[in-house]
């Protein structure tokens, strides 16, 4: 009986707690029941719409990681370097290239370390800070010496010649290409000393064959010693080229030439060049003009600084128009420093043409060496019919440059806005004591 009791009052606990239950879904079905059949339709309706987005940015996902990989393929097998560091230069990535230019056998493309130590080159640290904090694409050339633990290998590993440009990227992040130079500069070095023995070699057989020249010309009777004045012509310009390119290729291998340096007082310098040249710019009715100090005096080697002036004035009369006028404008200019210090004086000297002047693609290339422009400024008439012309060869302006370069000056070649001609604007940074009692700036 108490069994049968027990039993039945288990039945009847079952069946309340199977009825609460009951009741609690339909009170939940009648609640949701609206949310749910419009939840449907709408998950219905946006379901493609779906699959259709989450395809799409799978497919742009795999488009990108493809050019990605593409791109970086392309850097990895470029002719120049590439590398790029993140916000605290700290090196991700790098091609193939980088990593011989900068002997990088340590580095592995997993490992995250600063490009400091793994590249002790302080002017490339030095770019990327710049480009940071500038963010704007910098350049840079610097000599690379490369450092190594294992000092066995030292005496293997040159010195190069780099030039990197550098562009800031998101994130503070920089990439750096990198080109190395150094092949080129060792090509160039290698034709000048050619050249420079072909030059020394070519000295004495020109000089034997001006010799023979003068013989005959003492000899022949016009209008047979036409042709030896000609071939006298020749053979002088002959020697010019080669004693030009001599001095030249010793120039630039040593541009801190040794200069006989003594004050110099350059109107009285640049009226003796002048009349040097008065007998060939006579033949064209050609004036010349100076405007400035009257006591202009400056540190610098006389015979180069005589030369400079001679080259720059035969150039000016060559491409002159008869009947028109050379000036010569000197001015001391005042710059400002950085520091805070007293301003120092630079010379600033203007020679200024009426000739044709230079073409646009002419002007940055014409202090470069056999360097042969417009035509109209390649021969004048005094080339052919004056004994006596000073024959251009293509190295006069290359070695006006080279002696303002040893003498810590510059020279820029421009077209004068008024005149049309050629405008040659010289510099040079030290005017001595007694040029600055007047102000001319």
């Amino acid at each position: 009986m108490l069994l049968l009791g027990f039993f039945l009052g288990l039945a009847v606990g079952i069946g309340f707690w199977v009825w609460q239950q009951v009741q609690l879904n339909r009170y939940l079905g009648r609640l949701l029941r609206p949310l749910t059949s419009h939840s449907s339709k709408i998950g219905l309706l946006l379901i493609p719409g779906l699959r259709q987005e989450i395809a799409m940015v799978k497919q742009q996902r795999q488009d990108l990681q493809q050019s990605l990989q593409t791109y970086q393929d392309l850097l990895d097998f470029a002719p120049v370097g590439y590398l790029q560091v993140d916000e605290e230069n700290q090196l991700l990535w790098c091609n193939q290239q980088a990593q011989e230019i900068l002997y990088l056998q340590r580095w592995q493309p997993e490992q995250v370390r600063l490009l400091l130590e793994l590249v002790r080159s302080y002017e490339l640290d030095h770019l990327i800070e710049q480009t940071r904090d500038c963010q704007k694409p910098q350049t840079g050339e610097w000599i690379f010496h490369p450092s190594f633990d294992d000092t066995a290998q030292m005496p293997t590993i040159k010195s190069l010649a780099l030039r990197a440009s550098s562009l800031p990227l998101p994130n503070g992040q920089v990439g750096v290409f990198l080109e190395n130079r150094q092949p080129l500069l060792d090509i160039n070095q290698v034709r000048d000393r050619s050249f420079s023995d072909l030059a020394h070699e070519l000295r004495t057989p020109l000089t034997s064959i001006r010799l023979v020249v003068e013989t005959l010309q003492n000899r022949l009777e016009p209008p047979l010693n036409r042709w030896v004045n000609r071939l006298m012509q020749e053979v002088d310009r002959l020697i010019s080229l080669v004693q030009s390119w001599l001095e030249l290729t010793q120039m630039e291998a040593n541009p801190n030439m040794q200069l006989q340096s003594k004050a110099v007082e350059l109107r009285s310098l640049i009226t003796s060049v002048w009349e040097t040249l008065e007998p060939l710019a006579g033949c064209q009715n050609l004036s010349f003009s100076y405007s400035g100090p009257e006591n202009l005096w400056i540190k610098a080697d006389r015979a180069r600084i005589f030369q400079v002036f001679l080259n720059l004035l035969d150039n000016s009369i060559k491409y002159s128009p008869p009947s028109t006028s050379i000036h010569v404008q000197a001015k001391i200019r005042s710059t400002d420093n950085n520091g805070g210090d007293a301003a120092s004086q630079i010379l600033e000297i203007n020679l200024i043409d009426s000739g044709v002047g230079f073409s646009e693609v002419d002007l940055p290339h014409v202090f470069e060496r056999f360097y042969r422009g417009d035509k109209a400024r390649t021969h004048s008439p005094q080339d052919s019919n004056s004994i006596g012309a000073i024959v251009g060869n293509g190295l006069g302006l290359a070695i006006v440059e080279q002696i303002l370069i040893a003498h810590g000056g510059s020279i820029k070649a421009m077209n004068h806005p008024e005149t049309g001609g050629a405008w040659m604007q010289l510099q040079f940074p030290e005017v001595m004591a007694n040029s600055l009692s007047q102000d001319y700036s």
